[in-house]
């Protein structure tokens, strides 16, 4: 895509003239003052803009536009500077947070950017060893009562669910006891589901229930009604190409930092040495992650339905 935005740049902006004149038409866009802008300056703002698949002649109009605001960017630039914003202690305090950032996020991307990418066979196996995702995939509309946990509950519920009892009964029988809970329906697609859940979902057939246990909430899952949506080989094994390329990469920048922070001398000092001196570092986010198959796991997916029986 650079190339391609590179390329219609370059048409755009080069005239017609000797060699140096087209070198030079092509590496400046603009001239504000003594400060140039580069094409490669508009070039990193399309890159992170909305623009794949666009026409050369929309290409065209979203990098004078880019520039455009480029030049606004330039003029409030050497105005703050002639200000001496640039030395304000909040100023340079910012400028230090976003070096840093860059800084650590071009060191993650270079870990990522080496992590081999899955074969043809790998690939292959994924779509294999998940069949609910692709050739047995489904389209759930599910009714769901989630509830806190409290002592005997899940026993109780779970005894429900065995016996089969409506979830209109279950909510009934929760609103007796005084229990507080949340409900409602809702249509997801097998993707939709976190991965944890979706084998326990996808054995049930229309009309069963099951009952989903976390630390904090009690799950009483009911799949009202299914449809059949199987997704073709041909068609998932890019987008899972893509899914396992991300998940090796975060696992690579995640095993890089623990490797780094064993390596350095970590002192806590303050409060935060009151915790005891060590800390679990959380998991490295590799920048513009891929889409995943799985929703992240949250208590309840309903958004509608049997909420009006609390």
């Amino acid at each position: 895509m650079h190339v391609i935005l590179s390329a219609a740049l370059v048409l755009g902006l080069t005239a017609c003239g000797n060699k140096d004149d087209k070198k030079a038409a092509t590496q400046v866009a603009a001239k504000v003052g003594s400060e140039e802008i580069s094409v490669h300056q508009i070039n990193q703002v399309l890159s992170r803009s909305s623009s794949a698949g666009a026409s050369p002649a929309a290409v065209q109009a979203m990098s004078r536009e880019v520039l455009e605001k480029l030049i606004d960017q330039q003029l409030a630039v050497e105005q703050a500077t002639d200000d001496k914003l640039h030395r304000s202690p909040e100023v340079v305090a910012q400028i230090e947070a976003a070096r840093r950032d860059i800084l650590a996020r071009a060191y993650m991307q270079k870990v990522a950017a080496n992590v081999p990418k899955p074969n043809a066979q790998e690939v292959k196996k994924y779509y294999a060893e998940h069949p609910a995702l692709f050739s047995e995939r489904r389209i759930f509309n599910v009714q769901e009562i989630v509830t806190p946990t409290a002592p005997g509950l899940a026993d109780q519920l779970r005894a429900m669910v065995a016996a089969g009892k409506p979830i209109v009964e279950v909510a009934n029988w929760l609103k007796s006891k005084g229990v507080k809970f949340d409900g409602g329906s809702a249509t997801r697609a097998a993707e939709q589901i976190p991965l944890e859940r979706l084998t326990q979902i996808h054995a049930l057939k229309d009309g069963q229930s099951i009952l989903l246990e976390s630390p904090q909430t009690i799950t009483v899952v009911r799949v009202a009604s299914s449809q059949s949506s199987p997704v073709a080989e041909a068609a998932a094994l890019p987008r899972i190409e893509q899914f396992l390329t991300n998940q090796r990469a975060s696992e690579a920048v995640t095993t890089n930092i623990k490797q780094l922070r064993a390596a350095a001398k970590i002192t806590y000092m303050g409060e935060f040495a009151k915790a005891g001196g060590t800390a679990t570092a959380p998991p490295a986010v590799v920048p513009e992650p891929v889409p995943s198959f799985a929703a992240p796991d949250n208590a309840s997916a309903i958004e509608k339905g049997v909420a009006g029986l609390k």
